[in-house]
């Protein structure tokens, strides 16, 4: 887990501390007087905050034999990651015509204020739903998903097989922790899937796709106002 910790350390010091309004508006008034550009930038770096935090706690427990608890939080990692994806799918979805701007704008709100909390007003997007989308560009994320979840569920793997072997022969049914013997080779190797794919968006995809972005609101202000 040492080259996780050294990326996070470099991480943290990237980290953006604020936003300003002021600013984002003087780098292009016509582009962000659209109150969905801000959003955009801001969900960025709440994916980056929250990824770094996941991570760094998942490398804690791994660490110190928490190996189911660092399965789960690795699983949130990968659910944060699925946002900053499904951002920058909308945005191209936006420039090449498959999307209207008021849905794009209501898209960046939901992920951004959206909640399951009952009698919401704005309901968030289901996370399944985001990363099986993830999954057309990333093919296999969602079944790494998918495998982490069984270990966050009482399932079959989240108590049968996490804490029981069975001597078939002798019909014995013995109980004991078998997450590190299970999972313990392969927590390092999914969280640098994660940690590669973010900075893929992140640093190579966002901004870009935030440039083209911005050009296209400036190209439709006229028709966007009007509407």
């Amino acid at each position: 887990m040492e080259r996780i910790k050294e990326i996070l350390n470099t991480w943290r010091k990237q980290r953006v501390e604020k936003i300003e309004m002021s600013s984002v508006f003087s780098r292009n008034p016509t582009a962000h007087k659209w109150k969905a550009t801000y959003r955009c930038l801001v969900i960025r770096e709440l994916v980056f905050w929250r990824i770094i935090d996941l991570l760094d706690q998942m490398v804690t427990l791994a660490n110190n034999n928490g190996v189911l608890g660092a399965r789960i939080l690795l699983r949130s990692a990968f659910e944060t990651l699925g946002i900053l994806i499904f951002l920058n799918q909308k945005i191209n979805a936006l420039l090449d015509g498959s999307l209207a701007f008021d849905e794009f704008s209501s898209t960046t709100v939901r992920l951004i204020l959206g909640t399951k909390t009952t009698g919401s007003k704005i309901q968030s997007i289901n996370i399944v739903t985001i990363l099986q989308k993830n999954d057309q560009q990333y093919p296999g994320i969602f079944g790494v998903y998918k495998t982490l979840s069984e270990s966050s569920h009482p399932n079959f793997e989240g108590m049968y097989l996490g804490y029981s072997e069975i001597d078939e022969k002798n019909y014995i049914t013995y109980f004991k922790n078998r997450w590190d013997e299970m999972y313990s080779n392969e927590l390092e190797d999914l969280a640098l899937l994660c940690i590669n794919t973010f900075e893929i968006e992140y640093n190579d995809i966002w901004p870009e796709l935030f440039e083209k972005l911005e050009n296209w609101l400036e190209d439709n202000d006229d028709q966007l106002s009007t509407d």
